[in-house]
């Protein structure tokens, strides 16, 4: 008989009760909510610090390639300088390294407050006839204070 009351749906008469109070289910809905709502705070403050890092990213960036295009036209003027200077020296390499003021130049271009670009380049004569460059860019330095990331280029 006990295996026909199983099979209607019935408990058998020495298994354990499980009684589920009324207020239960609802203290669970509000851990839940509660959960939800927590992790829902969590995302916003998350997202609005990526936000505000982005936009310092973009600014910075921004800087360093606007100190980038100054050095690149300093870089230009120069390289004009040289040229004319080269025309005058008439092949003669010790009137080129005179008249331009020795065999390297340096600048420093402010990048914001607290970076500078420092640029170094060192003045080459080309030979006679040839397509060779003025000048070799030995060092592309960003630096702020006492500490810089370099590239040096060779």
């Amino acid at each position: 008989m006990a295996k026909q009351n199983s099979i209607l749906g019935e408990q058998p008469k020495n298994a354990p009760e499980f009684k589920l109070n009324p207020g239960s289910t609802s203290i669970l809905l509000i851990f839940v909510t509660l959960c939800l709502v927590a992790f829902a705070v969590l995302c916003v403050v998350s997202s609005n610090s990526d936000r505000k890092l982005g936009g310092k990213v973009i600014n910075r960036t921004g800087e360093y390639y606007a100190a980038c295009n100054r050095a690149q036209s300093l870089i230009a003027d120069i390289d004009h300088e040289l040229l004319s200077a080269y025309k005058f020296a008439k092949g003669d390499e010790e009137v080129f390294y005179n008249s331009v003021g020795g065999s390297s130049r340096s600048f420093v271009i402010d990048i914001n407050s607290k970076q500078k670009l420092y640029v170094e380049l060192s003045l080459l004569y080309p030979k006679e006839g040839s397509d060779d460059p003025f000048y070799k860019i030995t060092s592309w330095k960003v630096s702020s204070g006492s500490s810089g990331s370099t590239i040096t280029i060779e």
